[in-house]
Order: structure tokens, then sequence, then C-alpha cells
């Protein structure tokens, strides 16, 4: 898994299969259509391998050139970046017919093959134990508008070791997170991108420093769940609390979202209707209707301080876990320069 980056990973899976989720940096080379796999599916299963096999050449024969060309392209814009190679892996669900059938062409042209023992499937797998592992984190916590997400990108840039689950999804947290951002991955591809970057992060830890800080989410980011033995362990792990002055996080919310559609943010405002009570949800809409974003904003502000308190106060052994980071403002670099003071200390 370590090497998906030195050389290119090829699926050979159909272009259903790999859309709905792969592994992170493969290239998707089909060898049949959704439809092709469906009807030499079929075929194995009702007239046995050999009538398979044949009906699965008819649609390969006429790809071969083509597959033979994608995979030279491959090569050239993957060693514009690397060391010149003419290495390639080749996998499909797992490591049966398909990729057997890629990799010998491939192998027959000249290319130095390697087929993923297992496929996809034992990637899957791969991803799966991920979350089971005993990380070491430190999780930024905070109210809505506290800044956490720039605040973890200055410590990157300050040389700590991060991940950022709300990059990784696709979405903010909030019921107006989805606003502006990429469609959402499938629950599995959010999985396979999250355990390579947990696997890359863990692996550059050290000594001198043996965890990576994490934002605090809910369980939930967007439609996405974070798996739940990873959730388990966050729960676990030290929370610094970012104390900053609603005022200033009011302010911050401004900037963020004050410039998104009106429509969309009346959208967001009525998914969380019964949790935000019909006076308030009457307020918030007016208020958004009369342009006084700040008025709304502090009302939606009200209520997500309320349920991050109820989340951060259902955590066990909280008092041993939870360290107070009073801060004046939601300015990036000068709280993780003070964040950072703070751990030292």
């Amino acid at each position: 898994m370590a090497a998906a980056p030195t050389h290119p990973i090829v699926d050979v899976r159909s272009p259903g299969e790999h859309q709905h989720a792969h592994i992170p940096h493969a290239y998707s080379l089909p060898l049949f259509t959704d439809e092709e796999r469906k009807i030499v599916g079929t075929a194995y299963k009702q007239q046995g391998k050999q009538i398979a096999i044949k009906k699965g050449l008819d649609f390969f024969g006429v790809k071969m050139k083509s597959m033979v060309e994608e995979a030279e392209r491959l090569i050239e814009q993957h060693n514009v970046a690397t060391s010149k190679s003419n290495t390639i892996i080749v996998h499909c669900w797992r490591g049966g017919m398909r990729s057997a059938g890629v990799a010998w062409l491939l192998d027959l042209y000249g290319f130095d093959v390697h087929v993923l023992i297992g496929g996809y499937k034992a990637y899957r797998n791969w991803t799966l134990q991920q979350f089971e592992q005993p990380y070491q984190m430190k999780v930024l916590g905070g109210y809505t508008g506290s800044g956490k997400t720039p605040l973890l990108q200055a410590l990157q840039t300050l040389g700590e070791k991060n991940i950022d689950l709300e990059a990784l999804a696709h979405h903010k947290g909030s019921a107006f997170g989805g606003i502006g951002q990429p469609t959402q991955p499938s629950q599995e591809m959010f999985e396979n991108k999250l355990a390579l970057a947990l696997y890359q992060t863990n692996l550059a830890t050290n000594e001198e420093q043996p965890f990576f800080w994490i934002e605090d989410e809910s369980q939930r980011i967007g439609k996405l769940n974070i798996p739940h033995a990873l959730w388990k362990t966050i729960r676990q792990q030290p929370v610094f609390f970012l104390d900053i002055p609603f005022e200033e996080r009011l302010e911050h919310i401004l900037e963020e979202y004050a410039g998104l559609d009106k429509e969309k943010l009346c959208e967001a405002v009525l998914r969380i209707q019964k949790r935000l009570g019909p006076f308030e949800t009457k307020q918030t809409l007016l208020c958004i209707k009369e342009n006084n974003l700040k008025e709304a904003f502090s009302l939606l502000l009200r209520y997500y301080d309320k349920t991050y308190t109820k989340a951060l106060h259902s955590r066990d052994q909280l008092n041993q876990l939870l360290q107070n980071i009073s801060l004046a403002s939601v300015d990036s670099f000068t709280n993780a320069k003070k964040l950072l003071s703070h751990i030292k200390s």
C-alpha cells in the first residue's frame, strides 16, 4: 500500500465500480464497460466459465491496442514527477481474471507489471484495519467559528502533522458545511482516503512528535460517518478547547458565510428547524431575507454552542482530557503559536 504514489496503479474494474470507490491515486482503465461486465457476469453464472471468457474476449480483443496506448500515457504522465520507470500495478476486484488478462497484455508489450494480490477487496480489508490502530492524537476543540480548520493548516505550516477530516469529506461539518463544497465522496471512498491519510501521517510520527492533530467533529460530517472504531479513539484523546469570545467567532463566521447564496442558507436552516426550534427558525429565516446576516448567524451560533457543549460533555473522563486555551481572536498563526507554546510548557 505504501507503494501507491511510487508507481501508477491501474484499476481495470468497470467505470461504475471505480466511480463508487477506488484506491486513492488509482487510474481507471476498465477492461469492460458496466454493460459488458453485466453480460460477462451473467454468462458466467448461467453458461459457465468458458462461455463467459469467450464473451469477454469479444470485448477485450478490440480494446487491446487502446489499453496499451493508455497505459503508455499513464506511465509518461507519472514519470514527469518521478524517476523514469516502466513499472505499473494492476488490480481488479479480487485479483482474478480481469487483472490477469490486462496484466498479460501489458507484460507482453513490455511493461514491468505487478498484480495487486487480492485486488481491491484486499485493499478494503487493509483500509478497515487502519481504523483499529491505537493512534496518538491531539484534538482541536472549540465552538463553531473558532477557526479550527485554518488553525490546523497553520499548524501544518509550522511543521505539525495533522489530518483534515473536513477536507477529506468535502464538508465543513454543520448544516451549512456543504454549501460551495465539491460533491461528497461515497462513504467507501471517504474511508479509503482517510485510511491512507492515517497510514501516511502515522508513518511520519516519531519520538519527538508521536502524535498528530485532528479537529473535534461529530461522528457525522454531512452524509458521511467517521468509522466507529476511529471515532472511539478520537473521543479518548486530549482535547484542546479554543476559548474565543462570541463576537470574535461571529465575525469569523460572517466573513466565511456572508457571501453564500441566501436561498441555500435558508434551506440549511430548514434542515435543522426541529432542533433549532420554531421561533428561532422563523427569526433566522427573516433575518436572512432582510439581509441581517449578523443577527441570523448570532442566533445560529447560540444553537451550535449548545449542541457542541452537549457533545463535548458526553465524553468519558472529560476532566482529564480537556485543556482550555484562552484566545483573544480568530487568528490562525497567532493561535497556532500560542497552542504550541502551551503544549511545550
